[in-house]
């Protein structure tokens, strides 16, 4: 794809905490908070072990209940997985508007790469599988996306929320109502005309409509464009999976104040080790979410049973029990407990997460271990920094690599104006620097003789000589910047491509963008260069 589309993929892991860089470079004491090694194989074979004696037919039958095919997937690649003893490679994400930041497909696609990695070297059926975090309530996160338009010019379309009362439900309970129309038509104006863009405006109409949910949208939008590399999908809100994990839900209700004692531990050992803890424990907070009058709310052990963190309500451990047995999709897991009702429900070989991920799971070993699972293998998800063939020019103009544009466009321009200054000025001004800092210092030596005290008028002449060589300096710069405005102004443009609003492009930028301009072929391209080889080495 690099020539012919005038594109191309820079592809590493992304960057982190400590903890994380030291997993990534496998650091014995980073190593040690995970159990295990992404790129160490035999860490696979020992978890599909552990998932074999907690996993029958019957137990794997059950979890296939849960799973989503989309229409272009194979139903019979699920029925191999009951019948054969299959495993899954899972990743996930809160939805997001027209499908949210790049690093969501990222993700799946990394899931996609390690689970055909893995099936090769396992000859087992492992399959890769999407959670759709539907539960999330915080709108905040999900209610936009962002891209570029064709004015080279970063947009971001925002919904706004149908109520405003105070009141956070979890997405899937929020249709997205009229005004979502209006959302996906400024996205649509945004994107180039073309034979890529048409289907894919299609898709953003079809699926984003005013009766469906965020996490509903997502899920049909993401089905459609990645169901042909073989994922399958499942949504945290599904009332099999809400069923199969109502023991485990009532697990930490029963134990949580164990369970609190246990991850404080494990928080200390990090910090021990030179770690920052990426999830900070509330005190008393039970690692549930119930909803209440104030939606999903927080649930908080006090005396013999619990408050709702909003709206306050005290409730027994019964009537919580009560609540969720007569409808079990009140109650959620929070961030920590999440990946255990995961490797509870499904046999869960690998977790494929972000950095912000991976260091939270360097938190979770003894949790894992408090409901009977050893923790899956930790796997990064692979970063990419798409670079387009006009971005390259500017790249190439002015000399700069990728990670030159990380720093703020102020800082990039003004060493770009200095490099420009003709030299005659530059060294003009060089010329002059050295002479006042000879003449001062020759004056300095006569002076001395006279009057020792003399010392500090000389420098303060020297001081404000070189100020106004500073100040001048500047000015030069400032005529340089202003002479290669619209140079540096394509410079400009090009940092929006690759650092929109100063963060990486995978965190910002829609995936829209590129499949309006490159078509499916985008997501062939980043998949190619994803594959792994069945000792897990990549080439990035």
């Amino acid at each position: 794809m690099g020539n012919a589309m005038k594109l191309e993929l820079h592809v590493s892991r992304p960057d982190g905490a400590a903890v994380v860089r030291d997993y990534m470079e496998a650091r014995s004491r980073a190593v040690d908070l995970y159990g295990a090694h992404f790129a160490d194989l035999d860490a696979y074979r020992r978890k599909a072990s552990e998932v074999d004696r907690r996993f029958d037919r019957d137990a794997r039958r059950r979890a296939a209940a849960a799973i989503r095919i989309p229409e272009t997937g194979d139903p019979g690649r699920l029925q191999r997985f009951v019948e054969e003893g299959g495993y899954f490679v899972t990743t996930g994400q809160q939805p997001g508007l027209a499908g949210g930041p790049l690093y969501s497909v990222y993700k799946a696609l990394t899931a996609v790469a390690l689970a055909h990695a893995l099936e090769t070297a396992l000859q087992r059926p492992v399959l890769p599988l999407f959670w759709v975090a539907s539960e999330d309530h915080d709108w905040a996160e999900a209610n936009h996306a962002c891209l570029i338009g064709t004015d080279n010019e970063l947009h971001c379309v925002a919904l706004a929320a149908p109520h405003d009362d105070g009141v956070h439900p979890p997405l899937h309970r929020i249709p997205m109502g009229p005004g979502v129309v209006a959302c996906i038509e400024e996205l649509v104006s945004l994107l180039p005309d073309s034979d890529f863009s048409r289907a894919f405006v299609e898709l953003l109409r079809t699926t984003a409509t005013p009766e469906a949910t965020l996490p509903a949208a997502f899920s049909a939008l993401m089905k459609s464009l990645l169901g042909r590399f073989g994922l399958l999908f499942t949504d945290a809100a599904d009332p099999a999976l809400k069923t199969a994990s109502l023991p485990i839900l009532f697990r930490e209700l029963e134990s949580a104040e164990r369970h609190e004692r246990v991850l404080d531990q494990t928080g200390e050992a990090l910090k021990g080790a030179g770690y920052e803890l990426q999830v900070h424990l509330l005190e008393a907070g039970v690692n549930l979410f119930l909803e209440g009058a104030a939606g999903r709310e927080r649930l908080y052990r006090e005396g013999a049973g619990f408050r709702l963190r909003n709206s306050g309500e005290r409730l027994s451990r019964d009537e919580v029990v009560r609540r969720a047995e007569a409808d079990p999709s009140v109650l959620s897991p929070n961030v920590l407990l999440r990946p255990v009702v995961e490797s509870s429900v499904f046999p869960t070989l690998a977790y494929v997460d972000g950095p912000g991920e991976i260091a939270y799971f360097a938190e979770l070993g003894a949790y894992f271990e408090e409901f009977g699972i050893r923790m899956p293998v930790v796997h990064p998800r692979f970063s990419v920094t798409a670079v387009e063939g006009k971005v390259r020019k500017v790249l190439d103009k002015f000399d700069l690599s990728l990670e030159a544009l990380r720093r703020p466009f102020h800082e990039v321009a003004g060493d770009i104006a200095r490099d420009e200054v003709p030299d005659d000025i530059r060294r003009s001004v060089a010329e002059l620097r050295g002479a006042i800092a000879r003449g001062v210092g020759d004056l300095q030596k006569k002076t001395r003789r006279i009057d020792p005290t003399l010392k500090g008028p000389v420098q303060h002449v020297r001081s404000h000589a070189f100020d106004a060589l500073d100040d001048l300096e500047r000015k030069i710069v400032h005529s340089v910047k202003r002479e290669n405005e619209i140079t540096l102004a394509q410079l400009e443009k090009a940092q929006h491509h690759l650092f929109p609003m100063g963060k990486p492009q995978e965190r910002v930028m829609n995936v829209f963008y590129y499949l309006s301009r490159y078509g499916g072929a985008f997501l062939d391209e980043v998949f190619r260069r994803f594959r792994m080889n069945p000792d897990l080495t990549a080439d990035v």
